[in-house]
């Protein structure tokens, strides 16, 4: 099939898939104990997290997807889910299938990390629960390590509340194809948007703050209802972190021990919704995200939790504690990990994919105060460390990848953002949000006067490709007209900039 036309598929095909006529697998068991059950692949399949012999496959189980308890319409009972992954969409030629059970203490959710596939290929998968068959998803194995790769393209993506916009930053993606998806996090929000009732554009099927594991539940229930985002999921696999709102607005490590139980409720939600190894599957509390993946001898992704371990946010604008070395943003078991992760380089570019922006931002002009405590500016210390590193480690060529301020940036970085003349060190790429509101005002030319080392701002909602060579990386921000009109042939979706970075060559050029 060719790209355009599995496009189309994907597009349009998901509601539709459990109405194609059952193959022989789809009839060879069956669940004695458990009771009957309506079509229960309402909120789709996804995959994710590549290596080179393995991928993650999802789907849960849920008839009623918005019910607000949170069991997705599914009795108290365990049911068997086949599996099956094929190199062709038509499924002539299966390379695996097997039978996992999932129940109500999983949310009915699904994760099966099939091993012993080939690097760097294309494969399909389906699921069959009940005598329903799923969609059919498409994934890719990453390259074997050290591969030559001519070239990755992956999309970024970030902050998606459900009433502030139609999901078309995903039909975007879809439509560009990419190899991978890299999430930054926001996928839920836990509480209703702060718009008027008269700009949201749907409405959330309860209006209640997420703080159970029920809501939580129901609240990404609802989000995977989202046809683009399903195929979006269905069409590549994807590579997620969670950033504050999947738990509450701007939580930190230091919480007290009174929100633990809503920690442990928001991490068993998120892991049951996202195509995640059992390697980052909760313990109360406590939840093991930050990992890294390689993509051939080209790239390597540094997937950090800034969220999780971080010193509680300074307040008010006396750096004090912005600058405070005894403070940490990522923890200092998860900075020691970057860190002898720099000093290998097994690919030609380092991505840090992570929630907050990295870059300095200035405000006033005055170095005796500090801002944005929720950023790594709140953390300089922690921001240092981390720069040092790859700089001392020598990381080849290193680029910070963002979400969070519902805003486009690139930025170059530099150790001390104060002296203008510093030597750049590496770059940030930050992704604007997929529909979530940004009423403030953008930079004028006073800010960008204090802050050369950030080349270009635009407050609209989109997402950011990313091509990824040997010889260069560029970054194309995508735009989208309207996130307020739900008729996708009103909308246009173009790319507002695009800026380069060559290998061996540090900053930012507009392309």
């Amino acid at each position: 099939m060719s790209p355009m036309n599995r496009r189309a598929v994907l597009l349009g095909g998901l509601a539709a898939a459990g109405a194609v006529t059952l193959p022989s697998w789809a009839h060879a068991r069956t669940t004695a104990a458990a009771p009957p059950i309506r079509d229960p692949f309402r909120l789709g399949v996804a995959s994710g997290d590549p290596l080179p012999d393995s991928v993650v496959l999802w789907t849960r189980l849920a008839p009623a997807p918005l019910n607000p308890d949170g069991l997705g319409g599914m009795p108290d009972a365990t049911y068997d889910v086949d599996w099956e992954v094929a190199t062709d969409e038509a499924f002539t030629s299966v390379v695996q299938r097997g039978t996992t059970a999932t129940n109500r203490a999983l949310g009915h959710s699904v994760h099966v990390e099939p091993a012993g596939l080939a690097p760097g290929r294309e494969y399909f998968y389906r699921f069959r629960a009940g005598g329903h068959v799923s969609p059919v998803g498409r994934t890719r194995t990453a390259p074997a390590a050290g591969a030559a790769v001519a070239a990755l393209k992956y999309c970024l993506a970030s902050c998606q509340q459900w009433e502030d916009g139609w999901f078309h930053a995903h039909r975007g993606m879809v439509a560009d194809d990419p190899d991978l998806v890299v999430f930054l996090g926001d996928y839920i929000y836990e509480k209703p948007s702060g718009l008027p009732a008269a700009d949201k554009v749907r409405r959330l099927a309860f209006d209640e703050e997420t703080t159970t594991l029920a809501h939580y539940r129901a609240r990404y229930g609802q989000y995977h209802t989202d046809p683009y985002l399903q195929a979006s999921h269905a069409a590549t696999p994807w590579v997620v972190i969670l950033d504050d709102h999947e738990v509450d607005n701007n939580w930190n490590g230091s919480d007290s021990p009174a929100n633990s139980a809503r920690k442990a409720a928001a991490f068993q939600a998120f892991y049951e919704n996202m195509p995640l190894r059992s390697t980052a599957r909760p313990s109360g509390a406590s939840m093991r995200l930050y990992r890294d993946f390689l993509w051939g001898g080209l790239a390597r992704f540094h997937m950090l939790d800034t969220r999780q371990y971080r010193s509680a946010q300074a307040t008010g604008s006396a750096c004090g504690p912005y600058l405070d070395t005894g403070r940490t943003i990522t923890g200092a078991a998860q900075e020691r990990w970057l860190l002898k992760n720099f000093e290998q380089h097994p690919a030609t570019w380092d991505f840090l994919g992570q929630q907050v922006f990295f870059a300095q931002r200035d405000d006033d002009g005055d170095r005796s105060t500090c801002h944005a405590p929720d950023s790594w500016n709140g953390y300089a210390a922690s921001r240092d460390r981390v720069t040092k590193g790859w700089i001392d480690r020598r990381v080849p060529n290193p680029v910070v990848l963002t979400g969070d301020v519902h805003r486009h940036y690139a930025a170059d970085l530099r150790l001390d953002y104060w002296d203008h003349g510093d030597p750049i060190v590496g770059s940030e790429l930050v992704v604007t949000s997929a529909t979530s509101n940004n009423p403030g005002a953008p930079p004028d030319s006073t800010w960008y006067a204090r802050n050369p080392h950030v080349k270009y701002s635009q407050n609209k909602r989109g997402y950011v490709r990313v091509t990824t060579t040997p010889r260069e990386v560029r970054a194309d921000f995508r735009v989208i007209s309207d996130v307020w009109e739900a008729d996708p042939a009103k909308v246009s979706i173009n790319t507002d900039a695009s800026y380069v970075i060559e290998e061996g060559v540090r900053g930012l050029r507009r392309a």
